[in-house]
């Protein structure tokens, strides 16, 4: 029998699109399609064996071992930092990460720059690295609303067409760094099933380029 890899999937648009990938690379799961409640699909014959979690969480399945590869955003991975490998940029879930503001916004150096954000880690860095001094206010919620009310002069998001801060009278000041989907591996896993996963790292990987 063979050795089974085990596949955290993010839930959503996402997965599907990366399920789809994977069934395309030599990878299927066939039972995934059904609809039905179930987190765990497997197909022995493949070798492979999948299972929904949240997005944020994929990291963290990865990272501890439950699962041996999987795919998460950029994003992800520069905020909660995982002891993982980053195998390869699946090109799609392209968006980015960007400072916005008012549009009327001007940068008063001589002051603590107040910045609201869902990832303070990719804040903080993004700001350390420019010498800047600033009080991170962490929101999970709406972050466009923040600078609206005053309670912070500029937000750190994730950006895809802008729609959100246009209707919000936010404009784009910076991009902190570009986003995508990312294929990861547990540290220990690529050890002992380094074969399975680089095989399957390289199926992906042509597929890619066939599609470019």
């Amino acid at each position: 029998m063979k050795t089974m890899l085990n596949v955290a999937l993010p839930k959503g648009r996402l997965g599907e699109k990366v399920y789809s990938m994977f069934e395309k690379a030599g990878y299927p799961c066939p039972s995934i399609k059904e609809n039905n409640r179930k987190l765990i699909f497997e197909n022995e014959e493949a070798g492979v064996r999948y299972f929904w979690v949240k997005p944020s969480d994929v990291a963290i399945y990865v990272e501890r071992g439950a699962a041996d590869i999987g795919v998460a955003g950029k994003d992800i991975l520069l905020e909660y930092e995982p002891d993982i490998y980053e195998l390869l940029d699946l090109g799609f879930g392209k968006c980015r990460m960007a400072v916005a503001a008012k549009k009327d916004f001007h940068d008063d150096k001589s002051r603590t720059l107040k910045v609201a954000t869902k990832f303070s880690n990719i804040a903080g860095n993004y700001y350390r690295a420019k010498g800047r001094d600033i009080d991170i206010i962490h929101l999970n919620g709406s972050i466009e609303i923040a600078p609206i009310l005053g309670l912070s002069d500029v937000i750190v998001d994730i950006v895809e067409t802008g729609t959100t801060l246009k209707e919000n009278d936010l404009v784009v000041y910076d991009t902190v760094v570009p986003i995508s989907a990312r294929l990861i591996s547990n540290k220990a896993s690529y050890k002992f099933k380094s074969q399975q996963i680089d095989e399957l790292s390289k199926n992906l990987e042509k597929l890619l380029e066939e599609q470019a």
